[in-house]
């Protein structure tokens, strides 16, 4: 078995490697400081089984892993990091292909509970899931409290600078469904909470600015969506 290990961090990267071969001797370890030089590894050696960052320089774990599954779905990821942020949670559950093994591990988590989710997910086929993780995931499924994916892309798209009318262009939406659920948005997000309301703040601004302060935006996110209305703007 070759397990390719993708981490910015050298220090992080020589701990990956150290874990990896206890808990699976006589794995072959393949070590890539960024996520474009992981795709390429893992294309010269077809790697079925990866340990990646979500946060990177030029490439994040988030892009490289779709570009991994894209050649081959059955690819095991586990996604080792910082971050519980919203934005991140949502990156990842959406790009994962059907019957996919794949793991989310907080790096302030236990080298044994590390140990135990590599064995899990590249072993055994299982989803490994850090309790932190499953909470904001819970929290994505109840819609009373988080966006549904069409408020979340909206959201995406006002934070980005668009009009309404373009945002209902986009999203093959009436300007009217838009507007209700901008309604919902800012009902979520507390907007009509602060001292002074609408006299005060102007709402879409307030919006955004509350969605990146509960981490259900981040700049990640905002870079990789910019990119794709980029492309849409060329084919409109």
């Amino acid at each position: 078995m070759n397990i390719l290990i993708v981490e910015d961090d050298a220090v992080h990267r020589a701990f990956l490697s150290e874990v990896l071969a206890r808990t699976m001797p006589g794995c072959d370890l393949v070590e890539a400081e960024n996520g474009v030089v992981g795709e390429k590894l893992a294309q010269e050696h077809g790697t079925l089984h990866a340990v990646v960052d979500l946060q990177m320089p030029q490439r994040t774990g988030v892009d490289l892993a779709r570009a991994l599954w894209a050649r081959r779905p059955n690819t095991s990821i586990v996604f080792w990091s910082n971050y519980a942020d919203e934005a991140y949670v949502r990156g990842v559950s959406r790009i994962v292909p059907g019957g996919a093994a794949y793991g989310y591990i907080l790096k302030s988590a236990s080298e044994e509970r590390l140990a135990l989710a590599l064995r899990g997910v590249f072993l055994e086929g299982q989803c490994i899931i850090d309790r932190e993780i499953r909470s904001v995931q819970q929290r994505s499924v109840d819609r009373s409290e988080s966006f549904t994916d069409v408020e979340y892309e909206i959201l995406t798209d006002l934070a980005l600078g668009l009009t309404d009318r373009l945002i209902a262009e986009r999203r093959g939406l009436s300007l009217r469904s838009v507007q209700n659920r901008l309604q919902q948005i800012y009902d979520k997000l507390g907007v009509y909470d602060a001292q002074g309301g609408t006299e005060v703040f102007n709402l879409r601004m307030r919006a955004v600015a509350l969605a990146l302060l509960r981490k259900a935006l981040n700049r990640e996110s905002l870079e990789q969506a910019e990119a794709t209305l980029q492309d849409w703007l060329k084919r409109r």
